[in-house]
């Protein structure tokens, strides 16, 4: 990524707050990987068995600990966790847009709805009765806000966004391509056979500073609210079910589902592709590794997982055979240690 106006190492360790060893007057016009940047790029170095790495790195600068710049002869700025500096570099090379106000002609803006104009609405863009779109924030091409919703300030749905119905964004809010916020959530009633819809009459409400990924959907509640806490992070293709509270600073991978009424806490990690079952709670700060099934809640912090790794296709298959006896075995154990008593 390029920047059309480089700085030098000097004025990009100022700005982050870093140490600077080695060449201060580099320039510097984006980032890139550390074996992949060229002079005029930042890389980094989080990782100490990638240190072998350095001797062939040509970039300008290098984000490392204090503890790997021995002996580097190259210009680096000196961090406890140098991927975290990096991030921050990275933003300063890549700024998230800014608005530029006004309404495109071929948008659709409802008489009832109130658009600040500091607000930008894209092409095709349609804003629904009753919502409310803040200052600063934009409104992608394509993008549908139903009724009732509030983009809040500096907020950016960025191409193809759908806000269904009551939902309700706080400040700085990110939503990529193709999410889909406040769609019916998935309550059925038995009646004489057939399936009836149970009205979903809740929202959405997500806080400030999250980011949800693309083609991810998150269903409005059936009474309550659906509730993303601040600093939510959601990658692609996630499903929040109806009712869902999700805690501050938790980050969830790719493909993870997360079914009705589920309480998630503060600073949990999800990993990708696992699931989560209704009704239940998980504590503050809890790793759930990729591919686990949570059936049941988590009351202590701590890292867990459920999904049975990878093998060759005939061990698995003998695996599985046996894994379909175990209760027997099991049964037979028990009725020798009784036998035994």
């Amino acid at each position: 990524m390029d920047h059309q106006n480089p700085i030098t190492a000097a004025e990009l360790a100022e700005r982050l707050g870093l140490p600077l060893r080695g060449d201060p007057g580099v320039r510097l016009h984006g980032v890139g990987s550390l074996t992949g940047a060229g002079p005029g790029q930042l890389a980094f170095l989080a990782n100490p068995r990638y240190r072998a790495q350095l001797e062939d790195a040509r970039a300008g600068a290098v984000v490392m600990r204090a503890a790997e710049a021995e002996g580097f002869r190259g210009t680096a700025l000196l961090a406890d966790d140098p991927y975290v500096a990096y991030a921050r570099a990275a933003a300063l090379f890549a700024p998230r847009p800014v608005a530029s106000p006004g309404i495109h002609v071929s948008a659709v803006v409802d008489p009832s709805a109130t658009v600040d104009a500091g607000a930008q609405i894209g092409p095709l863009a349609c804003i629904g009765p009753r919502s409310r779109i803040a200052a600063g924030a934009i409104v992608g091409p394509g993008c549908v806000v139903g009724e009732d919703c509030e983009v809040g300030r500096d907020c950016e749905l960025v191409a193809r966004v759908t806000l269904v119905a009551r939902v309700r964004l706080g400040a700085r809010v990110r939503i990529h391509p193709g999410a889909v916020l406040g769609a019916d959530g998935f309550g059925l009633a038995m009646e004489a056979g057939h399936w009836i819809n149970v009205p979903q009459l809740g929202g959405v409400r997500v806080g400030d500073d999250c980011e949800i990924g693309a083609n991810t959907t998150i269903d409005r509640g059936a009474i309550e609210d659906t509730v993303l806490e601040e600093d939510v992070r959601l990658d692609n293709l996630i499903q929040i079910a109806h009712n869902v509270h999700i805690g501050a600073h938790t980050a969830m991978a790719g493909c993870v589902g997360v079914a009705g009424s589920a309480r998630i806490g503060r600073y949990c990690m999800i990993a990708g592709a696992a699931g989560i079952a209704g009704h239940l709670e998980i504590c503050d700060r809890v790793v759930i590794t990729a591919m686990s099934m949570v059936s049941q809640s988590i009351r202590e912090p701590g890292e867990y997982s459920s999904a049975m790794p990878v093998m060759e296709r005939r061990e698995w298959r003998r695996n599985a055979a046996r894994f379909r006896q175990l209760d027997a075995l099991a049964r037979r154990v028990i009725a020798r240690e009784k036998d035994k008593e």
